[in-house]
């Protein structure tokens, strides 16, 4: 089952407008980029099991709180080299998560298909273990015709079975998310996409519309 969560937290909305303005510089739009992601993963964190416990204070006195019980079954997947200013920020949340990445490119030189779909380049796969307990957490800022991101999904489930799976970008399209529903689907998974907007449509070179741009040119440069 997908589940889509567009998050419209003031300070995100913030952050997302700061990152379509076409006029901030380089440096400006990647920490922005860590801020989102930085973020993002505190609303993740309310899909995270919690469990009562007890701690006693500075005073001697016990007292009752709450604790993560798999903070320490996170996986976070980055798909390079877009992804790592979002990454950059959730390690500040899951601090404990172990890594992966996965280097992954449209290959615009063949262009957009009729059906809105690119042949996708993965030169570089590694994945630490994953296990039926983890939850894994894939970082791709712009979710736009999906076809990277089924790509990716389907690498990472062709190697282990997470417990969960959660998609984080900053922007997705309806086509994209169609995409994901259909992997979520054929492997009957438990996935959420985590996102700051779903704008309606692509151009015909696959780029988000309004969206903003190419994340990983606008964040490292051309």
């Amino acid at each position: 089952m997908l589940k889509v969560r567009v998050l419209d937290h003031p300070y995100i909305q913030v952050v997302l407008t700061t990152l379509r303005d076409k006029n901030i510089r380089q440096i400006e739009f990647r920490k922005a980029m860590v801020r989102l992601g930085r973020a993002m993963g505190f609303e993740i964190t309310r899909d995270l099991d919690l469990e009562r416990v007890e701690v006693e204070t500075p005073l001697g006195v016990k007292t009752g709180g709450v604790r993560f019980k798999d903070m320490d079954k996170v996986v976070i997947i980055t798909v390079l080299r877009a992804g790592m200013p979002m990454t950059e920020g959730l390690i500040k949340i899951f601090y404990n998560a172990r890594q992966g990445v996965v280097s992954a490119r449209r290959v615009e030189e063949k262009g957009m298909r009729a059906d809105k779909t690119f042949d996708v380049e993965i030169t570089y796969v590694r994945l630490p273990k994953i296990s039926s307990e983890d939850a894994v957490i894939i970082v791709d800022p712009m979710l736009a015709t999906g076809s990277t991101i089924r790509e990716v999904l389907k690498i990472v489930l062709s190697k282990s079975r997470p417990r969960k799976v959660f998609v984080v970008g900053a922007i997705a399209t309806p086509l994209a998310i169609d995409r994901v529903r259909e992997v979520v689907e054929e492997y009957n998974l438990d996935a959420t996409i985590y996102t700051a907007a779903v704008d309606p449509t692509v151009n015909e070179k696959g780029y988000i519309v309004p969206g903003l741009g190419d994340a990983g040119d606008r964040a490292f440069g051309e």
